[in-house]
């Protein structure tokens, strides 16, 4: 067994600055702390570290035994002067397993389909419970935001010069609220991913990456104009409400603007800019160069936030993908006529359960169901 990478890296950190952070401390076992702390009173923190670098656990488990005669004689150690031999390898070679039994069950860990999941700057996964209160804390220990049920709001601490990104991953059938640092605030829907820096650079556009459907209040910012990118349209506000989808299994994506104004533009064509005014809807889809916009009600775009399903002349094969999504179940259509029937209905998820609302249109379209579990069949 060689030595475990973040032991090393703990005690190179108290070797070059004396002491370790208070929230890294804290996420040690009680005997982890008292091992370190000891190490630390007995002034032998740069033997352990060189010893814990060169460690392997065979050969010199052999060579303990030899050295303090476990089962022939009984000793008595002057710690100082075998120090490498038993108290740091007893000591840290339990620590080297510790370390490597939590990154393992920590690999093993499995998310459930359903969890709200924040992704930190160095990758680890933290589980957003909706109905929890909890503190975003950096490697650092510095909290940069706080969740309070279902709604998470990052502060900001004066100037950075480096971009520290979190991502946000919504499973289906939830939606969450996020406030940016800049006071920014974002609804995401069901089934949908944004990455955004932990805090916004002097200087620089505030720029996030969307993946789904969120709907954004940005606060007015000359200096700093606001952008949403998308894998095909870019988004660029200063300060304004709109609402974007940009669901990876749909063939549009679509901006819809509620107040003040913004300039979309093609990914592939930067300098080409489309703006839009209030009421407005800009479409991109990749099978075509020009965004193409229309008038539209927006409330059938925005509704979401509130639990409300709106279709208006939308396919059933459109329809049973947001419904999935909203109710995160899986919808089986064996009645394959109906695919391409077109509604207008709207239904709220959180009065309605999707047994009503498949109920409602099976009465339009005469069609039967069956559901078990999560798996819904139509026949």
């Amino acid at each position: 067994m060689d030595s475990d990478p973040n032991l090393v890296n703990i005690l190179k950190e108290i070797v070059s600055n004396g002491s370790i952070d208070t929230a890294r401390m804290e996420l040690l076992s009680q005997e982890e702390q008292e091992l370190i702390k000891e190490i630390q009173d007995n002034g032998l923190l740069k033997e352990a570290l060189v010893y814990v670098e060169s460690l392997n656990a065979e050969e010199n488990w052999e060579e303990l035994k030899e050295k303090i005669n476990v089962k022939k004689n009984p000793v008595f150690i002057n710690w100082r002067n075998i120090f490498q031999y038993a108290a740091i390898f007893i000591g840290l070679l339990s620590l080297v397993y510790i370390f490597q039994y939590k990154t393992d069950t920590q690999t093993k860990t499995v998310i459930p389909d359903d969890a709200i999941q924040l992704v930190l700057e160095n990758g680890d996964i933290q589980i957003l419970n909706p109905n929890g209160v909890q503190q975003i804390i950096k490697k650092n220990g510095a909290v940069v935001a706080s969740q309070k049920e279902n709604k998470i709001s990052y502060r900001s601490s004066g100037s950075v010069d480096k971009l520290v990104y979190n991502e946000i991953k919504i499973p289906y059938g939830k939606t969450f609220e996020i406030t940016l640092s800049d006071g920014t605030q974002v609804f995401m829907n069901a089934g949908s991913s944004l990455k955004y820096p932990v805090q916004f650079i002097k200087g620089q556009n505030r720029e996030v990456i969307l993946e789904g459907e969120a709907f954004f209040d940005v606060t007015k910012d000359k200096m700093h104009p606001f952008v949403v990118k998308t894998r095909g349209m870019n988004v660029k506000v200063l300060g304004t409400k709109f609402n974007v989808s940009s669901y990876k299994e749909d063939a549009d994506i679509n901006a819809v603007l509620v107040e003040g104004s913004v300039s979309l533009s093609n990914v592939g064509m930067p300098d080409k800019n489309t703006m839009l005014v209030p009421g407005e809807k800009g479409t991109w889809n990749s099978q075509k160069t020009e965004i193409a916009v229309k008038k539209v009600d927006t409330r059938n775009y925005t509704e979401w936030m509130t639990g409300e399903i709106v279709f208006r002349k939308t396919a059933f094969k459109d329809i049973i993908i947001k419904l999935e999504r909203s109710y995160n179940v899986t919808i089986n259509n064996q009645k394959t006529d109906l695919f391409e029937k077109k509604f207008n209905a709207s239904f709220n998820k959180n009065i309605e359960s999707i047994d009503e609302v498949l109920m409602a249109m099976s009465k339009i379209q005469n069609f039967s169901f069956s559901k078990e579990g999560k798996q819904i069949t139509i026949n």
